[in-house]
């Protein structure tokens, strides 16, 4: 031991043996004075710090028993890496989760790129290797690293950016594990053209399923390394900053950059977990001129490497597990809801020409029943079928009438009228513009209708906080843009306009039979109608302010 701390404890040992005696002379003359005034208080008082010095002596004895238990844990031999039971079980059962979804995708190939990925991370909940990713910018000594690392040469380096063109993984030998440590060597990020964007892409993809990554730096961090560095944190992954190239520093300057990546890291990343190396010191002239190459500086961080997989090798497996789990899942139900919005898009599309044809043809007395009649109650119920919500006609029929309502109170009916008015009174015959506006107005409004119960049933039958008024206003604003208005109304000239003016205006190939001696006029054909060039102003709604987008962001 030396001098110093010899002193010190000698000092601290007659500190406290003299602070005892004092303590005891005190507790006698205070026990002398209260058992002089009554006896039995001085025994009560008395047994009091007996008490008081048994309950200190236990703590004592405890604390020491635990530090010499924590002890003996730690010198003995290092636990086999095994996935929680628990964590185990959440992995298994958010796959049979996914299996059950992949039932319900019809893209072929989609539904055997989820069972794929499935069964790896089947495999790994048994096989499971420790994956370890070297990350970072391009000939920031990547691929030096892991030649430090393993003691062998397998990647070229100093070489200029863009070397690395796949992950290439190696088995890295480290002593107390149980498990496998496999290394992967990434692309650079932030390379230059097509191809470094998708080498970038590939490293990013490889980073993601990491139980635990090695993000190589040669100086301090750019504000994209940062960025991603943040990012990787966020995904919950664990993470060293490896400071490469060391050698190339003076020692104040290395000393300055270390302790401005442990600064700059402190939110998310330990000190002790940025770590300074150098993977392939350079070459060191002599005074007699010859050339000697330093030996690689790699044990600060094959020493950290081997405490953190030791320590949290078990959680850092498992939790990549349950992550990898979670994102197929989410992938999944991405798969089914695009397959969901696309069968459910085109069902609206069918009920809004289906109503449009049959308004048109046979129009309503009065206008203010347009909306009612626009919401089709089969509408509904078929998109809650797509969504997998059971709905019978009669349920259908009330949330068509809901919805209907709504239109109306909040002057969508009345304003779509006017928008489709000014747009059909100047491409559309005199004769047949009443039914026209009918019509178009109706199959506007089913849209807007299937629209917003799309919205209902893929948020599990909930119209949210706002409620259906704001659901109905948002997808009456999204769908009265000028791109979208102009290519609905020239479709609606198509499939609804032509077909009426055909049926309306064939003219009889006889002559009629004089009326008062005069002959009746051929009904003059009208003219061919003409393609929608401008989209009308949309004319203000007493109801509500339209002029103004409202704000679509908010999230269910």
């Amino acid at each position: 031991m030396p001098l110093s701390r010899l002193l010190i404890l000698i000092v601290g040992i007659t500190l406290i043996l003299g602070l005892m005696l004092w303590l005891i002379d005190t507790l006698r003359w205070f026990y002398l004075q209260v058992s002089y005034s009554s006896p039995l208080l001085g025994i009560v008082v008395l047994l009091l710090i007996i008490a008081l010095l048994g309950v200190l002596l236990a703590g004592v004895v405890y604390y020491a028993w635990l530090f010499q238990g924590g002890s003996n844990r730690r010198g003995g031999k290092a636990k086999p890496i095994r996935v929680p039971a628990e964590k185990k079980e959440a992995a298994a059962e958010t796959l049979k989760a996914v299996r059950e979804q992949m039932e319900g995708i019809e893209d072929r190939v989609a539904r055997e790129a989820l069972l794929e990925r499935s069964r790896q991370i089947e495999w790994n909940l048994q096989e499971r290797n420790v994956q370890v990713v070297v990350f970072g910018i391009g000939s920031s000594g990547k691929t030096s690293t892991i030649n430090a690392l393993l003691g062998q040469m397998v990647g070229q380096v100093n070489a200029t950016m863009g070397t690395t063109q796949i992950g290439q993984t190696y088995r890295l030998p480290l002593t107390g594990l149980n498990r496998d440590i496999l290394i992967t060597d990434t692309p650079g990020i932030l390379e230059m053209g097509n191809e470094g964007s998708e080498r970038a892409q590939m490293a990013r993809e490889l980073a993601a399923q990491a139980d635990l990554l090695l993000f190589v730096v040669d100086n301090d961090l750019r504000q994209s390394e940062y960025e991603r560095l943040q990012i990787l944190a966020r995904m919950g992954k664990r993470s060293l900053l490896v400071f490469n190239k060391i050698d190339l520093y003076t020692d104040d300057d290395r000393q300055a950059i270390l302790q401005g990546l442990q600064q700059r890291v402190q939110g998310y990343m330990s000190p002790h977990d940025v770590v300074a190396i150098a993977s392939n010191p350079q070459a060191v002239v002599l005074p007699s001129g010859d050339l000697v190459v330093p030996d690689s500086q790699i044990l600060p961080l094959i020493r950290r490497l081997a405490a953190v997989l030791r320590a949290e090798g078990e959680d850092l497996v498992a939790d990549n597990i349950l992550m990898q789990a979670s994102a197929l899942g989410n992938d999944a139900r991405q798969i089914l809801e695009n397959q969901r919005k696309r069968q459910a898009e085109k069902i609206v599309e069918r009920f809004q020409w289906i109503g449009a044809g049959a308004i048109a043809v046979t129009p309503l007395p009065v206008v203010d029943l347009l909306a009612t009649a626009a919401v089709n109650a089969q509408m509904v119920v078929e998109l809650g079928q797509v969504y997998g919500c059971e709905l019978n006609l009669e349920h259908g029929r009330e949330l068509a009438l809901s919805l209907a309502k709504t239109l109306t109170s909040l002057g969508i009916v009345e304003g779509v009228l006017k928008l489709v008015t000014t747009a059909l009174q100047l491409n559309v015959a005199t004769f047949i513009l009443g039914k026209a506006i009918q019509g178009v107005s109706a199959a506007y409004l089913t849209r807007i209708a299937g629209k917003s119960f799309i919205e209902y049933f893929s948020h599990d039958r909930n119209w949210g906080d706002g409620g259906i008024t704001e659901v109905v206003q948002r997808q009456f604003q999204l769908n009265k843009r000028d791109e979208f208005v102009k290519a609905f109304l020239q479709d609606a000239i198509d499939r609804v306009v032509q077909p009426l003016t055909q049926m309306t205006s064939a003219p009889s190939q006889t002559e009629e039979e004089p009326v008062g001696g005069l002959p009746v006029p051929w009904m003059e054909s009208p003219a061919p109608l003409s393609r929608i060039t401008e989209i009308p102003t949309y004319p203000a709604i007493a109801t509500d302010d339209w002029s103004e987008e409202k704000n679509t962001s908010e999230e269910w």
